[in-house]
């Protein structure tokens, strides 16, 4: 069994740019019991007020599956534990397991700590035994161990033994700086558990490991895995790798690993479904846009845009993927672009639940690859994907016809720039010619628009656009660049995109603008 120790609100904190209040921690840390972690780090009490609230707070939860934990140091040096006004607010936490940061390294007692290598040995023994006394479950973070056995293997073996000896639960040898690679890791994990185990007084059953991670050379997690091949029981990591500096060890690609890779038991299948959801309900609460191209997780970990590799999954799914991307709670992705191949159009036309014949498809595949060379760009724009298809069809029908339209910007005194748009529209056998103000041409045309539409269908008044973004793809031909237009609309229950691409910007915006509303009346309905 591997245990799963989740450093999110303490450690995933110390990011930059992260920053919970108490409620979003509370809110959290439920979610993170829910989904099944093993203990949930609350924060460091003795740091600041907040996290002192949260842990008076907490008291009220009913955590189903974790041991709540707090976070702290050992007692300063030269000083009485039970007299050290941080040792005391880790007790005023009420916790059923303490955390206490110790210096493993040499360098760190000497030159940050300030004062001599037994009296660190005395400060770790003296306050782990202090909470053992009290019944609590004792984690040792062994900081900078890997860095401090490189230095002093006997030093920083002893540190652990003082910890083990006082009555520690877990021994967690920390990469504080990241920097160790993964080789290292299996070698020292593997030396220290023979260390360990060498002492004739030692309990065999009491020595559990654990490994705690970072990121700077980019291979925590791979660190995380290599320490638990090699022993440890317990790994610390924070959801989405949030940390300070470049982050920590990522617990959802960790988890993914050890599950479904290295086979080891630390969470139950439906748990793991789980994974996708708690990943992107932690980047909500930070308020960071998820990584699309996270491992596992990501939007487009198990998206597919080659002709060759799309044609293949349709075959054989395993192909092009290396897991079923249901079993982590994602899904495969088909996209479309100048790169796509027939597969990619009938995959697509299959999901919109059309019966595209061959040569709709070869017609819809030549119509994209010939629009993306002027600058559309279809992989987020799906919505008119489904249209193009849809027009491919006998008998569609299109519910308007632009016939023309007009956008001015005119400064006026005493008003200041004003936007108008008239548009002369074809539906049915009728012609409506409307006109409408707005705050910029853009929003004029689709105001003119829907005035146009609006008594034949009724719908297009529930439909919203949600964003509009501009790119220029040729910027060197500075004024005259082709100008690409993304739409995102709602219409409440439902969301889709549509593209335009053009020289023009207003006509650019007219193309996506236009589908958008197609869309919302033949297919949102």
């Amino acid at each position: 069994m591997i245990y799963l120790y989740d450093t999110t609100l303490r450690d995933g904190t110390q990011g930059e740019a992260i920053n919970f209040s108490v409620d979003d921690k509370l809110r959290i840390a439920q979610r993170l019991d829910d989904f099944g972690m093993h203990y949930i780090e609350g924060g460091w009490p003795g740091s600041n007020p907040k996290d002192a609230e949260f842990f008076a707070r907490a008291r009220q939860l009913n955590f189903k599956n974790a041991k709540l934990t707090a976070f702290g140091s050992t007692r300063r040096a030269n000083s009485r534990v039970d007299a050290d006004p941080q040792i005391k607010l880790l007790v005023d936490a009420y916790t059923p397991v303490v955390t206490m940061v110790a210096k493993t390294s040499k360098l760190h007692v000497t030159h940050v700590l300030e004062t001599d290598i037994e009296e660190n040995l005395d400060m770790i023994a003296d306050s782990v035994a202090y909470f053992h006394q009290r019944g609590k479950e004792v984690m040792h973070d062994a900081e900078h161990f890997f860095d401090g056995f490189k230095l002093d293997k006997d030093y920083a073996i002893a540190t652990l033994r003082a910890a083990l000896d006082a009555g520690a639960d877990w021994l967690v040898l920390c990469d504080t700086n990241g920097g160790t690679m993964p080789w290292e890791v299996e070698e020292i994990v593997n030396t220290t558990m023979h260390e360990l185990r060498l002492d004739p007084n030692a309990d065999q059953a009491k020595i559990k490991l654990g490994i705690h991670t970072h990121n700077d050379a980019g291979v925590a997690v791979a660190n995380a895995l290599a320490g638990v091949r090699a022993g440890c029981q317990q790994v610390q990591a924070t959801v989405n790798g949030y940390g300070e500096r470049v982050g920590n060890c990522n617990i959802i690609d960790t988890i993914a690993n050890l599950k479904l890779k290295l086979k080891r038991d630390c969470i139950n299948d439906a748990q793991l479904r789980g994974l996708t959801d708690l990943s992107r309900y932690i980047a909500e609460m930070a308020n960071i846009a998820p990584n699309i191209r996270a491992p596992y997780v990501g939007q487009a970990a198990f998206a597919h845009k080659g002709g060759i590799h799309v044609a293949a999954i349709l075959k054989l799914e395993e192909s092009y993927q290396h897991i079923d991307p249901t079993l982590v709670g994602n899904q495969k992705r088909v996209l479309v672009s100048e790169l796509s191949g027939r597969g990619n159009i009938a995959f697509k036309a299959q999901e919109y639940g059309l019966d595209a014949s061959k040569d709709e498809v070869k017609q819809v595949l030549a119509q994209i690859k010939e629009m993306e060379n002027r600058g559309f760009f279809f992989e987020g724009a799906d919505a008119t994907v489904e249209l193009m298809l849809r027009r491919a069809q006998p008998g569609y029908q299109k519910p308007f016809h632009m016939i023309d339209f007009l956008t001015v910007v005119e400064n006026r005194a005493g008003m200041g720039l004003i936007a108008e748009a008239n548009v002369k529209v074809r539906v049915g056998n009728e012609i409506a010619h409307t006109a409408a103000e707005g705050d910029g041409p853009v929003n004029a045309l689709d105001r003119a628009l829907r005035k146009a539409l609006a008594p034949h269908y009724p719908n297009i008044n529930n439909v919203h656009l949600t964003d509009y973004k501009v790119r220029i793809l040729d910027g060197d031909k500075a004024t005259a660049a082709t100008t690409r237009v993304t739409i995102d609309s709602s219409s409440g229950s439902r969301s889709w995109t549509t593209v335009g691409s053009s020289t023009n910007i207003v006509g650019a915006s007219w193309m996506a603008l236009s589908d958008s509303l197609e869309y919302a009346i033949t297919i949102v309905g």
